[in-house]
């Protein structure tokens, strides 16, 4: 059995339990987070931080946990919905909290201040708000650059892992298909993997890989943004169905394979 380290204090009581829930699971499964990663498409960090606390695991993380625990989905499912509420109460307490009384001073009698003194005071000011645009817009270029630099040596080099998940820190990218044929099988130019397991919230070139190819099949999968989001869970829905395919609305291998022949059904 796993030697868990103890959860953060600040915990709400029902996330607390939702992650000891997942906890017995994975002990009960004795799996490793490799192993759990492989089977869940979830990579074993995000795993790892899903169960010490970190971080709130998404909806399909627990049904997948649920499933190969063997425990009931429909019961985990609703705690897990709590400790979302819950989890979201955290966070606004912790970003909404007034700033300490005692730092406001007493209120004292205004003196006259010439109107020269106003005049220098209004254009410094505005001075230094100029100054702190620009500032933040310079900064917000580079990390751009930066990012966009990083995806594409990713693109150039990466050894296909288990996919990202999405976060609200992550810049926006719009990838370019380049489709080519190559032994009977299409590629988009972004990944060249034919079994990575992607599903929701997963993001990355291998996700903008498949978008691609979904789009190339006629199954409108939205931006070819990267993102494994709802319009392009539907692509793939309708993918496998056309195929004759398991509909899960996930890219496994036979999913792939169909997206990459020459001439999909």
């Amino acid at each position: 059995m796993s030697r868990w380290k103890e959860l953060p204090a600040e915990l709400h009581p029902h996330v607390r339990q939702l992650i000891v829930r997942l906890r017995r699971l994975k002990d009960g499964s004795e799996l490793s987070t490799r192993q759990l990663a492989a089977r869940t498409g979830y990579s074993a960090k995000s795993w790892q931080r899903y169960l010490n606390g970190r971080s709130l695991p998404p909806r399909e993380a627990v049904e997948a946990m649920a499933r190969i625990g063997g425990d009931d989905p429909t019961r985990l499912l609703a705690l897990h919905e709590i400790a979302v509420q819950r989890w979201a109460e955290g966070r606004a307490v912790t970003t909404g909290a007034p700033e300490n009384p005692a730092a406001t001073p007493a209120d004292t009698p205004a003196k006259p201040q010439p109107h020269g003194r106003h005049l220098r005071l209004a254009v410094t000011a505005g001075a230094v708000v100029t100054v702190l645009s620009v500032s933040v817009a310079l900064v917000l270029a580079v990390r751009l650059t930066e990012a966009r630099a990083q995806l594409a040596r990713d693109r150039d080099g990466a050894v296909a892992t288990a996919p990202a998940t999405w976060s609200e820190s992550m810049v926006p990218v719009v990838y370019t298909c380049r489709l080519e044929q190559r032994d009977g099988r299409w590629y988009a130019g972004l990944s060249r993997t034919t079994d990575l397991l992607l599903s929701n919230t997963h993001v990355g070139l291998e996700v903008a890989e498949a978008q691609c190819l979904l789009r190339r099949a006629g199954a409108a999968p939205g931006d070819i943004d990267g993102v494994f989001g709802p319009m392009t869970r539907r692509a793939v829905e309708r993918t496998q169905k056309r195929n004759g395919l398991v509909v899960n609305g996930v890219i496994d291998p036979p999913t792939w394979q169909a997206l990459r022949e020459a001439d999909p059904k």
